[in-house]
């Protein structure tokens, strides 16, 4: 792709600006965004259309029917299907028979039709209570549903050169700008955020000063109270971050993917404004994050109550809520910081999170998915209403996690590597076969640690190989490498067709929690590279609430390519443990990624 969701302005005050052109190609990354391509956003308007999200857009463009669906924010889905698919349309691999382009057609039309004169656009208001609007800002989540249809529109716009979707973003823009302000008709924000970071990127497509203001304003009016007491018997204004400024915020609180969301816009304006202060509070509060309130598949939310962080270290693994959409947001937070400090640390959590807590919602058919991600699914586990359930689904009531692992996947090139300011160097984040800028990578990651790096352009430039925080050994070309601040440089004057290979020793490991993680004290995990294994009762001769392991077991990997799809497993005498990311992909059964000790 040519660009990504985040293209900081030429004035950015970042570090580092995404890699362009970018293109995986091949190996376990192509794979899982092919069954993306041909299956999970081709079925997308579908399951919309059977949802009755197509219906409610039908219904406000010609005045007549019902509303469909049990939340004011129904919109929204739509709006991240329509990234995904202009994502997908910007892959050299997706021109297909058209269809996908056409159904982007379709929907961008129906949206054109339902948006009214004064450039508003949310059906549940349109339709079902016409007379609230931005009366009900706590939870009616029009701000983010605009935000959701802006992405999209840049997306497209990005992808493609077309102007119908943005247009329509545009004057949904400018309908908010003239009512939202401290001197104007509504002085509020949205109960869930996520137009912060929408409005930054339409400032960076348009280049109207005007979004960014508009996205500090919404940043900015965060922590004041507007939202009030949450109402709903939901307890106080921190489930939304209402409670204090985010340059004054310590610790990340309250629903996890709208701190994430908020984050993100934060760190955004950081990086075109060059706020110290925002700069500051994101890298504190994402320490913060990390140190205290994150799963070892980097799963976030450990409370089912609110979809919430809970305490520090309260990180329970089968109440983990961990929601799939938690996982997209830390990413795109974290690759924002990576951008503006260039530190290899936010793309060791991205990372960790990829592989795990986020590839674990998305199911191999590329039509199941998972709402929250425990790390233990106990025996006789009776499940919960059917957003909460730990079991594969083809949809949701509240079905925003399909669409947003859409989006990722689509867009997934765009977090692979990037250029410094002078765009004299370039930067490998993360390993998967493809061509980024001048530079290709043929690798069989994450089951093999072997990257041979090729160079495509010639020059003197210098290239920084991301040594990921687990692992010890690394090698290039044969020869040890220490890293520094986790960057391996190698400055030279390139040839093309000039290749070097890094080694990564990917040996299965015992990881002991956090002591202060009182519920799986005792207990240990099994990982290897960049992956957390985790233990399905489908693959055990013992129940999983009898099983204790020795650490002193060996640990021995084995690559089996017939077993849900070719996985690598470890194996540690009669326990043997796969992917986390794959876990439920077998029908319902007993999981755990800790292990209690002999």
């Amino acid at each position: 792709m040519s660009a990504g969701p985040i293209r900081p302005s030429s004035t950015a005050h970042t570090v580092l600006h995404p890699v362009t052109p970018a293109r995986i190609s091949g190996g376990f990354w192509a794979a899982r965004r092919r069954t993306n391509a041909e299956v999970s956003i081709p079925q997308g308007p579908r399951r919309l259309e059977e949802a009755g999200n197509l219906g409610n857009l039908r219904a406000a463009a010609t005045g007549g029917g019902d509303f469909t669906g049990d939340y004011p924010f129904q919109d929204s889905d739509v709006h991240k299907w329509l990234e995904a698919a202009s994502w997908q349309l910007a892959d050299l691999d997706a021109a297909g028979d058209g269809r996908l382009a056409s159904d982007v057609e379709r929907l961008t039309a129906l949206l054109g039709a339902a948006q009214d004169p004064d450039g508003y656009l949310q059906t549940y208001y349109q339709v079902a209570r016409p007379g609230l609007r931005w009366q009900e800002l706590d939870w009616g989540h029009e701000l983010y549903c605009a935000g959701h249809l802006i992405q999209a529109a840049v997306a497209h716009h990005r992808s493609t050169g077309g102007r119908e979707l943005l247009a329509i973003a545009e004057r949904f823009a400018a309908h908010i700008e003239s009512v939202f302000g401290t001197d104007r008709r509504v002085d509020g924000v949205c109960g869930h955020p996520g137009i912060e970071t929408a409005l930054v990127e339409l400032h960076r497509e348009t280049g109207e000063r005007r979004w960014l203001d508009l996205a500090a304003y919404f940043v900015e009016r965060r922590g004041h109270g507007l939202l009030g007491d949450g109402g709903k018997s939901f307890p106080g204004a921190a489930y939304w971050q209402d409670h204090t400024p985010v340059r004054e915020a310590e610790t990340v609180t309250g629903h996890a993917v709208r701190q994430l969301y908020l984050l993100a816009g934060a760190t955004d304006l950081a990086a075109e404004t060059g706020d110290r202060g925002l700069r500051d509070a994101s890298v504190r509060l994402w320490d913060a994050m990390v140190a205290t309130k994150t799963y070892l598949t980097g799963g976030l939310g450990a409370r089912h109550e609110l979809e919430s962080f809970g305490d520090p270290y309260e990180l329970p693994p089968d109440r983990a809520y961990a929601e799939t959409c938690a996982a997209i947001a830390s990413i795109q937070w974290s690759w924002r910081l990576a951008l503006l400090t260039g530190e290899a640390r936010y793309s060791d959590l991205i990372e960790r999170t990829l592989f795990n807590g986020f590839l674990a919602g998305a199911g191999l058919d590329g039509d199941s998915w998972l709402y929250v991600n425990p790390l233990q699914v106990r025996e006789g586990y009776e499940g919960h209403r059917d957003d909460q359930s730990a079991r594969r689904t083809s949809w949701f009531r509240c079905a925003c996690c399909p669409p947003n692992v859409m989006r990722l996947l689509a867009s997934l090139p765009h977090y692979v590597a990037s250029t410094d300011a002078g765009r004299e160097g370039v930067q490998l984040h993360q390993y998967a076969t493809g061509t980024y800028g001048p530079v290709s990578v043929r690798t069989g990651y994450p089951w093999d640690g072997r990257i041979a790096v090729t160079a495509v352009r010639p020059g003197t430039w210098t290239l920084s190989l991301r040594i990921p925080a687990w692992c010890s050994g690394a090698a290039l070309d044969g020869a040890p490498v220490a890293a520094e601040a986790g960057w391996l440089r190698v400055r030279r004057d390139w040839q093309p067709g000039e290749t070097i290979v890094l080694d990564l020793p990917m040996e299965p490991r015992l990881t002991r929690p956090d002591p202060r993680v009182d519920a799986v004290r005792g207990c240990v995990a099994i990982e290897r590279g960049p992956l957390v294994y985790c233990l399905e009762s489908a693959d055990q001769t013992r129940r999983l609430d009898a099983v204790a392991l020795d650490r002193d077991t060996p640990l021995r990997a084995e690559h089996r390519p017939e077993l849900l799809d070719g996985v690598t497993v470890v194996t540690a005498g009669e326990l043997t443990a796969v992917p986390y990311a794959v876990w439920a992909n077998r029908g319902a059964g007993a999981m755990r990624v800790w292990i209690p000790t002999a």
